[in-house]
């Protein structure tokens, strides 16, 4: 099976860093900063779309450039796994289980972070929006993925915290799984529609071997 993570709110909780690096951002940009609470409830389509409802299309270029700027500097120190994640990859990976990332973060902060927290050896892959690639729900980055690891839809799970995950995975055609603890309420998960909702992380490896028993389908 490939096993496709989103990354903030499903591994990680990175909100202190992207609070951190987005009031920077605002600060020099002549605005007030926003709360992490706030901040929580904007996040998920990319930063080019969290910049331009935090200082306005405008600003949004400029807003990037300096969140980035501070984003290198604090995003190691203000993130943390999320419970359960160290032991969740590593029993899905010893089942034989293809594990991958795609976030809407950029790339080479997911592979920092990933390295910085001693897991980033269990992805296979790791991706994220570029010039080339458009943010989720866009399917590209899913779809990408699975063509590297010849996994067909049926054989693909994406795991995520988000409304937007659950559409990214129907666009992909594959399933989708969304866990609590991220940026959303339980009730809004609920309603997202997704194959599966799982109170935590630790789930995970039971619902998978549900699904490899064929007991789901």
């Amino acid at each position: 099976m490939l096993i496709v993570f989103d990354l903030d709110g499903t591994l990680i909780d990175g909100y202190a860093g992207i609070t951190d690096a987005l009031g920077f951002a605002m600060e020099r940009l002549g605005f007030a900063p926003l709360s992490e609470e706030t901040v929580r409830g904007m996040v998920g389509e990319g930063l080019e779309k969290l910049l331009e409802r935090a200082v306005g299309a405008a600003h949004a270029r400029e807003g990037v450039r300096l969140f980035r700027e501070r984003y290198a500097v604090v995003a190691d120190e203000k993130t943390f796994l999320l419970p359960d994640v160290p032991e969740v990859v590593e029993r899905l990976a010893h089942d034989g289980h293809l594990l991958a990332v795609a976030s809407n973060k950029p790339e080479r902060f997911s592979r920092r972070i990933l390295a910085g927290k001693g897991v980033a050896d269990r992805f296979f892959a790791v991706a994220g929006p570029d010039d080339a690639t458009p943010p989720k729900p866009d399917p590209a980055m899913l779809l990408a993925i699975m063509r590297r690891a010849a996994a067909p839809p049926g054989r693909t799970v994406a795991v995520g915290d988000m409304e937007i995950d659950a559409e990214t995975a129907r666009a992909a055609g594959c399933r989708c799984v969304l866990v609590d603890g991220g940026s959303r309420s339980h009730e809004e998960l609920a309603a997202a529609g997704a194959d599966a909702h799982l109170a935590r992380l630790g789930l995970l490896p039971g619902w998978i071997e549900q699904v490899d028993r064929g007991s789901l389908d």
